[in-house]
C-alpha cells in the first residue's frame, strides 16, 4: 500500500521530475506527499584549501553559494506547492537544515517511498555531488527509493535486473508489492554464464511476480550485469530499472556492489532501488 511519499527537492530539474512522478502516484495511490529541502551550509560552504591573502574571495564564494541555495531552495518548494495544489494532492513542506543524509534517513522511517533526483541530491547544483551519494542513501537504510532523471518520463516498460541474491529478491519483492504501474510491460533478466540455471531463476522470479497479478517477460543472458545491464536496458526500451544488490562478500555488501554501483553511476533511466 502506498499512503505516504517522501519527495527530495534539490537541484529544480531534478526537483521537478521528482514531483511530476511522485504526483502521478499520489493520484493512483491516494497517497500524501511530502517534500523536503536539504540545506547543509558546512557542505555548500567547502571551497577546499585557500591560498595565502585569498580569503576574501572565499568569504565571498560561499556567500554567493548560499544565496544561490536558499534561492533555489525558495523555488523548489514554490514549484513544490503549486504543482501538487494544481494536481489536488495532499502535501507538506519541510525544511530541513544540516547532514542531509541524517535528515533523509530519518524522515524516510515514516513514509512508503521516497522519491529523489538520480544525480543531485542537496547540492542544487552549486557543488559538485559526492560520488556515492545516492548509494549511500540505500546502504544507510533509505527503501525503496525511486530515482529519477532529470526529465519525467512516462513508465511504460520496466527491467527488472534479478541475480538471485537475498537482495535482489527483495528490491522486486517491494516493487511487485507496492503496485506502482500496474500496467506496464514486466520484464525479468538475468546474467548468468550457465543460460539453463540463468533460465530456472527468472522462471521462479516470474512465478512469484505472475501470483501477484503480473505476466512478466524473462530472459538469461549470457553476459556479465556491469558491463551489459545498461545496453540490454537501452535495446530493449526500458523506461525503469528495478535493481538490488549482488554483492557476496562483506565488503562489497558495504559499497553495495560494482555492478550497483556502476548503473547508479552511470544510468540515463530511472532506477527502483530497495535492498
Amino acid at each position: 500500500m502506498l499512503k505516504l511519499i517522501l519527495v527530495g527537492l534539490g537541484d529544480l530539474a531534478y526537483s521537478r521530475a521528482a514531483t511530476a512522478k511522485a504526483i502521478e502516484l499520489a493520484q493512483a495511490h491516494g497517497a500524501r506527499l511530502t517534500g523536503v529541502t536539504l540545506f547543509d551550509a558546512d557542505r555548500l560552504g567547502e571551497t577546499g584549501p585557500i591560498p595565502i591573502g585569498a580569503g576574501q574571495l572565499a568569504k565571498e564564494l560561499k556567500e554567493s553559494r548560499l544565496e544561490n541555495v536558499g534561492e533555489i531552495i525558495r523555488v523548489a518548494e514554490s514549484d513544490f506547492a503549486t504543482a501538487c495544489e494544481s494536481a489536488g494532492v495532499q502535501y507538506t513542506v519541510r525544511h530541513e537544515n544540516g547532514d542531509p543524509l541524517e535528515s533523509l534517513i530519518s524522515l524516510s522511517r515514516y513514509h512508503d517511498l521516497v522519491i529523489c533526483g538520480l544525480k543531485s541530491l542537496c547540492e542544487y547544483g552549486v557543488v559538485e555531488e559526492p560520488p556515492h551519494e545516492l548509494a549511500n542513501l540505500v546502504r544507510e537504510g533509505v527503501r525503496p527509493l525511486l530515482a529519477v532523471t532529470d526529465e519525467d518520463r512516462a513508465i511504460q516498460r520496466v527491467l527488472i535486473a534479478y541475480s538471485g541474491s537475498m537482495e535482489s529478491a527483495k528490491t522486486m519483492k517491494h516493487f511487485v508489492n507496492l503496485g506502482l504501474w500496474p500496467q506496464a510491460t514486466v520484464r525479468i533478466v538475468t546474467f548468468q554464464s550457465d543460460q539453463k540455471a540463468g533460465q530456472q531463476r527468472v522462471d521462479h522470479a516470474a512465478d512469484y511476480c505472475r501470483a501477484h497479478g503480473l505476466e512478466p517477460e524473462t530472459e538469461a543472458v549470457e553476459q556479465t550485469p556491469r558491463t551489459h545491464l545498461l545496453s540490454y536496458a537501452d535495446e530493449w526500451g526500458a523506461d525503469l530499472i528495478v535493481m538490488g544488490n549482488s554483492a557476496k562478500s562483506m565488503l562489497l555488501r558495504q559499497l553495495l556492489g560494482e555492478t550497483a554501483l556502476h548503473v547508479m553511476r552511470n544510468s540515463d533511466l530511472p532506477l527502483f532501488l530497495a535492498q
